[in-house]
This record gives structure tokens, sequence and C-alpha cells, in this order.
């Protein structure tokens, strides 16, 4: 998105390289790899979305650019966008590498809400830790022309998190059992400010069940939607262990405590 575009949309200016390089997920692991390595969550993602060689694929919302190289990795013809100023120069980096070990991709400064190719141009379309930076009009108009770019059978891939009823529902309730603990300073009364930049681009969390609702009205079909949660490894004693898997692993309470949201549709 351009600021223009979208005169209510989060500032592009907001997504810095600082946001990039130390806020935004995944950002340790491209780091320490230069975007060799994805975090877990975005390695369900990208398994998900099954890509072949011969592929179209587009990232919308292509951040640091680490997802375009390992779809071309993976044999097929990867195209970013991105609004901020701040991941164009990032991907456009790693396309460079990407370019010279003889893959093909490459990156456009672009609106998710405008995308500037034609109907039915790509296999798969990824939107991994985009959703929650749009507000619901916007992020309507983006699955809008998400459906529009793919082919028919193609498929889109979503990830977004922190789960809403998470946010809503179970993080109080974690609050309260945090600051009986004396443990208060780590567990502000708003989730988002956990992250302090969050407060200004997070706009719109999601749980499975509307995301999964918001990819239908748009169009999609075959809708797939779920909860997931990388591994804590938090020493707790065994009232902790036992309670963390009650409310991580058995419905309703972990639609409730999963904090990684995922979807699929196809067109």
């Amino acid at each position: 998105m351009t600021d223009k575009l979208s005169s209510g949309a989060v500032p592009s200016t907001l997504y810095t390289e600082h946001y990039f390089l130390g806020v935004c997920e995944g950002y340790q692991e491209f780091l320490s790899s230069e975007g060799a390595y994805l975090s877990q969550r975005l390695t369900e993602a990208l398994t998900v979305a099954g890509i072949a060689p011969g592929m179209a694929v587009l990232d919308v919302g292509c951040g640091r650019g680490e997802m375009l190289r390992h779809t071309t990795r993976l044999g097929a013809r990867a195209f970013g966008i991105d609004y901020a100023q701040a991941a164009v120069r990032l991907s456009r980096r790693i396309v460079a590498e990407v370019i010279q070990q003889g893959g093909m991709a490459c990156v456009y400064q672009a609106s998710a809400l405008y995308l500037p190719f034609q109907a039915e141009t790509f296999d798969r379309v990824l939107m991994f830790d985009i959703v929650e930076h749009l507000y619901p009009a916007e992020l309507a108009l983006a699955l809008t022309e998400a459906w529009r770019v793919l082919k028919p059978g193609g498929r889109i891939i979503v990830h977004t998190a922190p789960n809403v009823w998470y946010d809503r529902y179970a993080y109080p309730v974690v609050r309260l059992v945090r600051v009986l603990m004396g443990q208060g300073a780590r567990y502000p009364k708003n989730p988002r400010e956990i992250i302090p930049e969050n407060v200004h681009v997070h706009v719109n969390e999601q749980s499975m069940f509307s995301l999964g609702r918001n990819l239908r009205r748009s169009g999609f079909r075959d809708v797939k939607a779920w909860l997931s949660t990388p591994p804590q490894h938090r020493q707790e004693n065994v009232i902790f262990r036992l309670a963390r898997w009650l409310l991580f692993s058995v419905p309703p309470f972990s639609w409730f405590f999963e904090r990684e949201v995922f979807a699929v549709g196809e067109k």
C-alpha cells in the first residue's frame, strides 16, 4: 500500500530497517543467516504452500525478502511487493544474490490493495505477517486482489499473529497469573505493548474463524484455517506444564491460547 492509496493506512514510514531487523517475525533467523534459515512459523507456512518448480509465486508484503530466496530454491519464479521503502531495499539485496545464483526473482514497491499484475498470473500468493497490519476494509481489498491475480486452481497461504482471541480473552488471564507471581512488569495491560512498535502497526488481529471467513468472502474455496504454537522450551513445574498442555492442545481452550493463525484457500 502507499499512503496516498489508503489515507487510513498504517504509514509506510513506520516500517524502518530497525523494524524489519529488530522486531518483525523471523528477524533473529534472518540476521544469523542472511535469510538462509527461516523461523519455525515461516517454515510451516512455506511448507503448506506446496511450491513446485516452474510456479510463479507472489509474496505480498515481502519485508526482508527471505521468502523470495526460499521460493527460488524450490525452483519457482519469485515476485515480491511491499509498500515500505525499507522493505524494498532489504528485499532487493536478497534478490541480487538470488539472481547471481541463477534464480529468478524481482521486487516492486507497490500496494497490496492494487497489485500491478494481470489477472491469473500466479500459482501461489503468500501473505505472511501482513494481515494484522491491514484495516478490515484494506484486508478485503487485498484478498480480492490476491484472488484476481491467482490462476484457477491457484492457492493463497496466509500467516498472521497474534490470535485475536488470545489477546482479548486469554491474555488477561495470563497477565493476572503473572502479576500474582511478581512478573507483572513483563505483561503490560495492552498486549500490543509487549513489543512497543506493534502499538502503532497492529490494527487488525484475527482468529482462525475470522480469517477463514474473510477468505471465503473474497471468493476462495476449500478454505482451511488452523492455529499453531512454536515450542516454548520453558523450565516450569509440573502444574504449569500440565496447564500449558491442556490450554494449548485441547479445544476449545486452544482456540484462545494458541497464538499463530494459518489459512489456505484455492481459486
